[in-house]
């Protein structure tokens, strides 16, 4: 069963009708689906800039990264400690690969174009748009058993919208101790952030914590490899680091997420 989405024009939310090769609403909103399989729901407002989100090279480092096999043992971690679920959202969903691994229906919505264009011609069997979640997550009221949020934004009150009764929230975060030895080597840096205690202050009215975790790995990682994971979750690198970074040799490096799943 395709879930039900919903007009992203200001003022509408409208169920959208699929035609052959468009959605419509009722207000005839149109939005065309494009040759890989995704559609646009994005609306001029919603952007941040012309061309917001990921750029093409970032995700392009993120799949050449992730293809080497570097992420299975955290998304091992993350199958794991989830629920069971028929209908999953992966609310920022970059490239797909997170997505991907998960089973039943699955959904995913993300602001880059050129993400969610990787993400359909790599994973046709799932569902992708493009929209803006940090404002409106485009899809019916109780729509998911499971909305996953990796390495990405949080919009509790959307999420608890979508969310079916008895649902669960999966978010991942990077916790203190991810890449620590890049950052250390490349930015100059190597702060230990807990982010944990933010994110759960930020779902308290709408969820409830029902389990926490930390997975971690460490890798070897090649010159190439370490370009990848830097160029795909660090943008604006100053002159200087771009140079340490070239300079870098093979390494040892800790991948490490924090897990928390809330309960609607």
């Amino acid at each position: 069963m395709i879930l039900q989405l919903l007009c992203t024009v200001r003022g509408c939310a409208q169920a959208l009708q699929r035609e052959e090769h468009r959605f419509v609403c009722g207000q005839s909103h149109s939005f065309d689906i494009a040759r890989s399989g995704y559609v646009n729901l994005l609306q001029p407002q919603d952007r941040r800039s012309r061309q917001p989100g990921d750029t093409r090279e970032a995700v392009s480092a993120r799949r050449r990264f992730l293809d080497r096999g570097f992420g299975e043992p955290l998304v091992r971690a993350m199958l794991d400690f989830a629920p069971h679920a028929e209908s999953v959202l992966d609310a920022g969903c970059g490239e797909g690969y997170h997505l991907n691994a998960f089973h039943g229906e699955r959904h995913g919505v993300d602001i880059s174009v050129p993400a969610i264009d990787a993400a359909a011609r790599r994973y046709p069997q799932c569902h992708w748009v493009v929209a803006n979640a940090d404002r409106f997550l485009p899809y019916a009221d109780n729509s998911f058993d499971l909305i996953t949020s990796i390495t990405a934004r949080i919009n509790a009150p959307q999420f608890a919208r979508t969310l079916r009764s008895g649902g669960h929230v999966l978010v991942a975060l990077p916790a203190p101790d991810d890449v620590i030895e890049l950052r250390e080597a490349i930015l100059g840096e190597g702060k230990l952030i807990d982010r944990t205690g933010r994110v759960i202050d930020e779902m308290r009215d709408h969820f409830t914590l029902e389990k926490q975790a930390r997975a971690a790995h460490v890798a070897r990682l090649d010159p190439d490899a370490i370009r990848d994971v830097m160029s795909s979750s660090y943008r604006g690198l100053r002159v200087s680091q771009r140079e340490r970074m070239e300079q870098m040799r093979e390494m040892e490096v800790t991948m490490s997420r924090d897990l928390l799943l809330f309960a609607k």
